[in-house]
């Protein structure tokens, strides 16, 4: 069994408040759980209203499974105009 972990950090400029901040995460975060086999959540700066660290993990017997869900759910937290991904590491358990 292969797990990994994706850690996102992310800056939301746009965000003036926490429930600006939450409305944004929680459209990705769905996005995501619904396209791809994974698991997300916000696991640090909960209380800031301009950053976010995701976890993204996915389980797989396979390596490339692993690592081809948490690039499709990367590529798609890229593409949100509304964040600015600051730094990404991974980790295989």
């Amino acid at each position: 069994m292969i797990i990994g972990v994706l850690v996102v950090e992310a800056v939301i400029y746009d965000s003036g408040s926490l429930k600006e901040k939450r409305s944004v995460l929680k459209s990705a975060s769905t996005k995501i759980k619904q396209r791809f086999n994974v698991s997300i959540a916000e696991t640090n700066h909960q209380n800031v209203w301009q950053r976010t660290e995701w976890a993204i993990v996915s389980v797989s017997s396979e390596k490339v499974q692993v690592e081809k869900e948490l690039q499709k759910s990367l590529k798609l937290l890229e593409s949100y105009t509304e964040l600015e991904i600051s730094n990404v590491s991974w980790e295989w358990l």
